[in-house]
């Protein structure tokens, strides 16, 4: 990659909220905030490897979509009134941006609507926010790309139709649309702990370090709010292991297999605090919900100094709790390795079995069974659940692990 071609990168990393939320303020049409952005970082595209890359590259892209977003408006001859904010000046007073002094946060709790279906919310947000890829939020909710996409456009039909408004929302606003933004923030992180899109690094440090500083801030606004504490904590714990999860040569290195000295100590105490804290709300009456518990169990693979340490009770218990709150698929197949550790591979299988037709196109449900035959000695079947894992994977990091793995087979 040239050095043109990683500014450009970084910029859309950096800026695409930015500018999105600009255009969005000015204009109030998520359409026209896009769809200029998009003009804009494609110009740059063209632009930058010839003239150079400019001095401050946001500024130049939110100028460029200013004009971009102008430009459209005057060919639309129904949006007058838009056409009468398009000519003020660019130097404008700001407006007040509210509870929230963040512009990406801002936009995510704008987008996050109680309007719109929850899942419309999530997806809708990832697009326009957290620079995921459709194919990437896809993956993410396990559907098809066409299905996501189609999700995201009825996100967008419905905002215009029901005249939905972009504002700045108020503190009053935050509780009902938390929710909303954790699950958000949430597939951020995790699209950055373990990158789906081929071609990626297997680990993106620039979204999971985004995803808690968004929630670092979110707990700020909200300090009493359970879930904001216990995903603060669970963001923390998994990406205190991020040291280790590469290998030299690129490979994914699984949690069994990791070197536990190389993980962020100072990031592990702050996520015990956090789990602690909610463990004594939760003595005091205070259910605890679904990140909460997440934390909860990764808090006891992070106390165990060996994999052969892990209190395997303590996490199926957790995930006992889970799955009552949330009984998906996905909780389900954690659930059974769980299971694997203390009743046997084959108790876990009968387990993942159950699961074939809702995780099919799931690599990880591929993965979990390859390893759970492997250790019943079914080679043959073993290595057809690798290949399936291998062909769904798409990361480049996990596909050399499940490689290596299927190629030791006997």
């Amino acid at each position: 990659m040239s050095d043109v071609e990683e500014a450009i990168t970084r910029a859309h990393r950096g800026e695409w909220a930015r500018v999105v939320a600009a255009l969005t303020r000015r204009f109030g049409d998520l359409d026209i905030a896009e769809e200029a952005a998009a003009e804009a970082f494609a110009i740059a595209v063209e632009r930058w490897p010839a003239d150079g890359v400019p001095p401050n590259p946001g500024a130049w892209l939110t100028t460029t979509a200013n004009r971009k977003a102008i430009d459209r408006i005057r060919r639309e001859s129904k949006r007058d009134a838009k056409h009468r904010e398009a000519q003020m000046s660019y130097d404008d007073p700001p407006e007040p941006v509210g509870a929230i002094d963040d512009d990406r946060l801002r936009l995510i709790f704008t987008c996050c609507h109680p309007a719109l279906a929850m899942e419309a919310r999530v997806a809708l947000t990832l697009r326009m926010v957290g620079g995921l890829t459709v194919p990437e939020i896809a993956r993410a909710f396990l559907v098809q790309g066409t299905t996501m996409e189609r999700r995201i456009t009825r996100a967008k039909a419905k905002i215009k139709a029901a005249r939905i408004p972009y504002r700045m929302p108020s503190v009053g606003d935050l509780p009902a649309r938390v929710s909303g933004v954790l699950a958000v923030l949430f597939l951020v992180f995790n699209e950055g702990y373990l990158a789906s899109g081929p071609g990626t690094d297997p680990v993106r440090h620039d979204l999971t370090t985004e995803a808690i500083r968004l929630t670092r801030l979110i707990r700020a606004l909200l300090p009493q709010d359970g879930e904001v504490a216990g995903l603060l904590a669970l963001m923390l714990l998994i990406e205190a292991r991020r040291p280790a999860r590469v290998s030299a040569g690129g490979e994914l290195v699984p949690l069994a297999e990791q070197d536990r000295g190389a993980w962020d100590a100072e990031l592990i105490a702050e996520g015990h605090r956090l789990v602690r804290e909610r463990l004594a709300a939760a003595a005091a009456g205070v259910a605890p919900g679904r990140y909460q518990i997440l934390a909860a169990i990764n808090a006891v693979h992070t106390s165990a100094r060996d994999i052969r340490d892990t209190d395997w009770s303590q996490v199926l218990a957790l995930y006992d709790q889970l799955v009552r709150l949330d009984p998906s698929p996905i909780i389900a197949l954690n659930r059974a390795i769980a299971v694997a550790e203390l009743d046997g591979p084959e108790v876990a299988l009968a387990i993942v079995d159950r699961l074939a037709e809702t995780l099919a196109g799931y690599h990880a449900y591929h993965a979990t069974r390859a390893d759970l035959l492997r250790r019943l000695g079914r080679s043959q079947q073993s290595r057809a659940a690798y290949d399936r894992a291998i062909e769904l994977a798409g990361n480049t990091g996990e596909t050399a692990y499940l490689t290596r793995r299927r190629d030791q087979l006997q």
